[in-house]
Parts: structure tokens; sequence; C-alpha cells
């Protein structure tokens, strides 16, 4: 993990307000696919026991299976691997001077873009639904002025409370650029 104390780039007096990944139903839900998708050729197996022996010992037909349960297992893994790692990557890093959003888009591909908190113009936090209210996550949208004209965290936990950090700290740069 990152060492917030050293932060890339960090500018003279910049502090590192807020820390966000995606809240923690991601991974489960993770877990919960994969399970699910490595349980199904197991149900095959245990359903289907005597037959799946014969077609075993079947010179062509055994290897053939093997090979195919064998890449669906390789699949699988591969798929929950980079769930995970997009997971993982997948980091927003409020400090009082800016907002730093990055973002993995598969293995070898990584956004990385900032915006000042100056040019924030509009904070906006969203909770959509039973599982999203009673586990209080959501989206954070935050619009600018700027060529990218919104910053989308998405499924943070506690969205309103990141929202008013968010506002709050605007609200410091800009008081201090007028004073």
């Amino acid at each position: 993990m990152m060492d917030l104390q050293h932060l890339p780039n960090a500018r003279a007096g910049e502090k590192v307000e807020l820390f966000l990944r995606r809240n923690w139903t991601t991974p489960l839900e993770i877990i919960i696919y994969t399970s699910l998708l490595f349980g199904v050729p197991v149900l095959g197996l245990w359903l289907f026991n005597e037959q799946i022996s014969d077609w075993l010992t079947t010179p062509y037909i055994g290897q053939a299976l093997v090979l195919a349960i064998s890449a669906y297992a390789l699949i699988t893994w591969l798929f929950a691997f980079l769930e995970f790692t997009d997971y993982y990557l997948d980091v927003w890093i409020v400090t009082n001077e800016r907002i730093i959003n990055i973002e993995q888009k598969g293995l070898f591909t990584r956004v990385a873009s900032e915006l000042h908190l100056t040019t924030v113009e509009d904070t906006t936090s969203e909770v959509k639904g039973m599982l999203h209210t009673f586990l209080d996550y959501g989206n954070v949208y935050v619009q600018t002025a700027g060529e990218r004209t919104r910053f989308i965290f998405k499924n943070v936990p506690h969205p309103e409370k990141v929202k008013e950090t968010i506002v709050r700290l605007t609200e410091e740069k800009k008081s201090k650029i007028t004073n």
C-alpha cells in the first residue's frame, strides 16, 4: 500500500484528508461470483459422477474434458484476480489542496488524474437502493469547470461525509485565496 506520509508530487503543507476505496462489499461480490463459477463444475461433477468417470477412461474425451475443466478453472481465477486488482488499485485521495483519482483499467492501463479544490463547483452524493442505504455506501460526484467535468467516486463508504469533507475543504481553500 502507498505510504500516505510521502504522497507522490506532494506540495508543501499538503495533508491527506481522505483515502478512499470502494466499499467492502466489492471484494465480497468477487468472492461470491467466483464461488458460484467454481460451484457449477463441481455440481456437474457430483451430479454426473458415473458418466464422467466413464468419459475420463475414454482416450480422447477424457483428455478433452480434463483440458476443458482446467481452462474453465484458469479463466475463473483470472476473472477473480482481474476484478480484485481493479478494486484494490482504484483509489481516491482527497488532500487539503486537491483530489487525486487513480483508476486501474485492466492489468496494464492506469489513469491518474487530479483536480484542484479551487476548481470544484458542485459536489453531490448518491445512495441508491436498500443495501446501499443500510450499509451506508454510494457514489460521490465532483463537478468542475475544467476539461474533465466530473470525478466519480464509485461505491465509497459514507458518501455524505465524503461530500461534506470535500465541500468544507473547497470552501477553506477558496477563502484562503480570496483573503
